[in-house]
């Protein structure tokens, strides 16, 4: 936990950062998080206090919760917010404006939930698309995508992020991870496609988000920012690695930095556990600080930031205060990666950053799950 009583020094996180066009006065990243809370698809003004609310404590730059691109079934709950139609661009405006008003930087994660699908009774307004129809190994769900569904969807990707640039936002990211579409090509478990799409290798499943991250770039030029969260685990199986080896790792995100990528936002449960222990040992990089020394791009860390507990434990009730700092700070200080995403703790405290800039640790909320059901 934070010693209050001899304070860490945090000054590497508040030290300003550039990329493309984007200028950020700090390193701490609000990272996104689902909150299923846009009734029919569209943020309102609650949506946009939500954010404007951690834009004016301090955030450095705020990542939106999934937003879902112009497809059939791309959205796994009822209330998760488009990022097209009239509608939830001008809903999306408002809140872009009010975190501006604030003097924040933002992004949309763009997103595609693929074959997973959220519970209750929700009817779905079409049936689930994924690479192979598949939800996870052996468990058939929904319908293989097309070469024209394939197709289609890299273009509403790359729309989607066109908005993003002619709404006003800073940057835009696109969700690699944790399981949905674009994880699920990645995966051999979902994408056993035999066709151009798929393969026995992860560079050749990894096709599909590199021909998206140039339409993307394509899209919105060459100094706007695209971000691209991935992840090695999945939520189908959290002991999944696609990439057990550095090498491997090189192999399948060298291209998508090729391709135009500007920042790889490397999702883990916890950020201080080392991604190759067997390499480097126990206080070796994590999955962003290999990311960074491979690609030498700009790299998000993220994972149980300020909380006890990881990260599954806000679903079974569980999980309060503040994790050890130093170990973040010595990371930092050392440049293995260069911004730090921070979740659940900003949810039940919108002033956390604030708090850490001025050295108030002894005023830091702890995380509580019930926030997860509220925009507070």
């Amino acid at each position: 936990m934070l010693d209050n009583s001899t304070p860490a020094n945090t000054d590497v996180l508040f030290q300003p950062l550039s990329v493309g066009s984007l200028e950020l006065k700090n390193r701490i990243v609000m990272a996104p998080m689902t909150r299923n809370m846009a009734p029919e698809g569209v943020p309102n003004a609650a949506n946009a206090e939500y954010y404007k609310r951690r834009a004016e404590n301090a955030v450095g730059l705020i990542i939106s919760e999934g937003t879902v691109i112009n497809r059939p079934a791309s959205r796994n709950e009822q209330h998760i917010p488009f990022f097209h139609g009239d509608d939830a661009l001008s809903g999306w405006k408002g809140v872009i404006d009010a975190v501006h008003s604030a003097g924040g930087k933002m992004g949309p994660q763009i997103w595609h939930t693929g074959a997973t699908r959220g519970s209750g009774d929700w009817t779905p307004e079409a049936d689930v698309e994924s690479p192979s129809g598949l939800l996870a190994p052996d468990k058939p769900r929904g319908q293989q995508m097309t070469e024209e569904d394939i197709a289609d969807t890299i273009a509403a990707f790359a729309q989607a992020a066109l908005d993003a640039k002619t709404l006003g936002f800073d940057m835009a990211e696109l969700h690699g991870a944790h399981g949905y579409l674009i994880d699920e090509f990645f995966w051999s478990g979902t994408n056993q496609r035999d066709d151009a799409w798929g393969g026995a290798t992860l560079p050749e499943r990894s096709r599909f988000a590199v021909e998206m991250v140039r339409a993307v770039r394509a899209a919105v030029g060459p100094d706007f920012p695209i971000a691209l969260r991935i992840s090695q685990w999945k939520q189908q199986d959290y002991a999944v690695r696609l990439a057990p080896t550095p090498q491997e790792l090189e192999a399948w995100v060298a291209p998508l930095s090729e391709a135009g990528v500007d920042i790889f936002h490397g999702s883990q449960r916890r950020f201080w556990e080392p991604e190759f222990p067997e390499i480097d040992g126990e206080q070796g990089l994590n999955f962003a600080g290999w990311l960074k020394k491979i690609t030498g791009k700009t790299v998000i860390s993220v994972g149980s930031v300020g909380l006890e507990g990881d990260f599954f434990g806000a679903f079974a009730g569980k999980g309060s205060g503040t994790a050890e700092i130093t170990d973040l700070i010595r990371r930092m200080e050392n440049d293995e990666f260069d911004l730090i995403g921070v979740g659940r703790a900003l949810l039940s405290d919108p002033a956390w950053a604030a708090k850490i800039a001025r050295g108030a640790g002894d005023e830091l909320k702890g995380y509580d799950p019930a926030d997860l059901f509220k925009l507070g």
